[in-house]
């Protein structure tokens, strides 16, 4: 039974390792499209959308199965608890970068405000948050994994003071109210993407040491 039951915990691995790739990837290509004004890119973000949340869907039942027909304790246990968790985790940020997506698509059909946000470091915090939670879990690295939750306050810091910028910019140039009002949106939608990823970081710690850290993560260092 032992033995069927880690052939079934290596196949639901690769299942999550599957849906994190695929997630990586729609990220990227929706930070892309805002970056380039792709609309084409941007529809293929939102197209791929319903693919994640069929692989989504499909490692939560494979996970349910696993508990069902095994009723793993210990570690196992732990393991499939904690999947369950960043799976749900993945699909939302699938969902936020379609978010992004549309916004890209919304900015592409307007014209380029008087001054545009630089959205670099963001999206550098924002991309550097979501590789290192999923090196995290590929590894099962808990070091990794607390780096991303600290990193989680620098991303929200960057988000705070777009709001500002943009408040200011709509209020110097109101023309520009449309294109700006898709800016706060890309902001918020990366400054939540920080969020969940920090949420599969704390998964992995629990994970790998059975400890609880939100909400008292400074213990865990």
């Amino acid at each position: 039974m032992t033995r069927h039951l880690d052939r079934e915990i290596e196949r639901l691995k690769e299942g999550v390792l599957g849906l994190s790739a695929l997630v990586e990837e729609s990220v990227y290509r929706a930070i892309r499209a805002v970056e380039e004004c792709d609309p084409a890119l941007a529809q293929l973000v939102i197209d791929e959308d319903t693919t994640i949340d069929q692989r989504e869907v499909l490692v939560e039942e494979e996970c349910l199965k696993i508990l069902a027909l095994y009723q793993p304790v210990a570690i196992d246990l732990r393991f499939l608890v904690a999947i369950l968790k960043l799976n749900s985790d993945l699909e939302r940020i699938g969902d936020l970068a379609g978010n992004i997506a549309s916004r890209a698509k919304g900015l592409a059909a307007l014209p380029r405000p008087t001054e545009p946000i630089d959205f670099g470091p963001m999206f550098a915090a924002a991309k550097g948050m979501l590789r290192g939670a999923l090196a995290s879990l590929v590894e099962l690295d808990t070091k990794r994994a607390l780096e991303v939750i600290r990193s989680d306050e620098a991303l929200d810091d960057l988000n705070r003071a777009n709001y500002r910028a943009i408040k200011q910019l709509i209020k110097d140039n109101p023309n520009d109210l449309d294109p700006l009002l898709h800016y706060l949106s890309v902001s918020r939608n990366l400054e939540r993407i920080g969020d969940h990823c920090t949420n599969i970081a704390e998964d992995v710690v629990y994970m790998m040491e059975g400890k609880i850290v939100r909400h008292r993560v400074d213990e865990a260092w």
